[in-house]
């Protein structure tokens, strides 16, 4: 808005006129109000946790959604590996600027692998929350619970529907 009436401004100062209507200006698409993303491929539980299933890995983090709604992330708790992690428990926190979570995961296994570059850069969940911000890898002791969980169409309606809630 402020560079349209600079832009008008400067005009009407240099004497240059526009024959461009204001509906031309207007872009032919919409914003939509969640500006989080849902990548394909990708499985996602009402929780707000992803799995990126591989083989016999299972990578699990916390969704784009998540992250944007906790704020900036200043710590992270994550089990030990060769634990295990049981399906909709809880198995470390997240701790923002604004609130402190439980992440729960979406699938029950062996934790095999833990992001330990969280430890000294939790804003790895922010800045890449599918990427560099994945928090375990489990061996998954019950592979048929991926089918429970939600996909990336799934997940952004049922992420839409809550924040209209809200």
């Amino acid at each position: 808005m402020a560079l349209r009436m600079w832009a008008s401004s400067t005009a009407s100062a240099l004497k240059l006129s526009s024959s461009v209507s204001k509906s031309q200006l207007t872009p032919a698409f919409s914003i939509s109000r969640c500006f989080s993303s849902v990548l394909e491929g990708l499985k996602y539980a009402n929780s707000h946790e992803w799995v990126k299933h591989e083989g016999s890995v299972a990578t699990i983090g916390i969704t784009d959604h998540a992250q944007d709604h906790l704020g900036e992330v200043v710590f992270v708790e994550l089990p030990e590996e060769n634990g295990s992690v049981s399906k909709e428990k809880s198995f470390g926190a997240v701790e923002s600027v604004k609130a402190t979570s439980e992440i729960l995961s979406p699938i029950s296994g062996e934790v095999i692998e833990v992001n330990k570059k969280l430890s000294e850069a939790p804003g790895l969940i922010n800045s890449s929350p599918y990427e560099d911000g994945w928090m375990i890898k489990v061996k998954p002791s019950n592979p048929s619970e991926l089918e429970s969980l939600m996909g990336s169409k799934e997940y952004t309606k049922f992420c839409e529907e809550e924040d209209a809630a809200h």
